[in-house]
């Protein structure tokens, strides 16, 4: 690893505080997430992982649809908090949705018995790879962004909005925008009780 990268896994943060401003070009944005969906590990290379890249208004129907079925939910009493956070992702310049293909999940669970278990885990795991190499790459290219995970609650709407095929299983939200606000100190526990190291 260079300097480079051990900066930006330092510098992605969860940022909330995010603009429509956009700082480089929607094809840099595509090149950005096309390079991980081609790149980032998949359990025997199954490459299931799915990726929806949302721009201008179909960014913020995302957002408006999200709002509207958490009004279902929450109580009115309490939903100006709520909708100011939903503000604040609306706010930003796109979106990113990340699916996995529950087709290629299950093939794999026909074809490697043995591990039939273990391949819908497999595949969330590979899927958070990938959201940290595009939530990473994005903060390289100069956006803020941050992971949501409003999945079951928007999953009906969202496919029908967006025309998701049905064995698209939605995973997480990653709103992205040129950053308006710093994140607060981030606090680290002590990694002598997270490591262990035997030789």
């Amino acid at each position: 690893m260079n300097k480079d990268f051990y900066a930006a896994i330092k510098d992605r943060r969860s940022f909330y505080g995010i603009s429509k401003e956009n700082v480089i070009s929607d094809e840099r944005i595509l090149e950005v997430v096309n390079y991980g969906v081609k790149h980032s590990p998949s359990p025997f290379n199954s490459q299931s992982a799915r990726v929806m890249v949302l721009l201008g208004e179909n960014h913020n129907k995302l957002w408006d649809i999200t709002k509207e079925e958490l009004r279902k939910i929450v109580p009115p009493q309490n939903f100006s908090d709520t909708e100011e956070k939903i503000n604040s992702f609306r706010s930003g310049y796109g979106s990113i949705l990340f699916f996995e293909d529950q087709d290629v999940v299950e093939e794999l669970q026909e074809n490697f018995p043995t591990y039939k278990e273990n391949f819908p885990k497999w595949s969330q795991q590979s899927s958070g790879m990938l959201q940290f190499v595009i939530w990473t790459s994005l903060e390289m290219e100069g956006f803020g962004a941050s992971l949501q995970h409003y999945n079951p609650l928007i999953d009906e709407e969202v496919k029908k909005t967006f025309n998701v095929p049905d064995n698209w299983k939605l995973i997480a939200q990653l709103p992205f925008g040129k950053s308006v606000s710093l994140p607060g100190e981030k606090e680290f526990k002590p990694l002598e009780e997270r490591v262990k190291v035997f030789k």
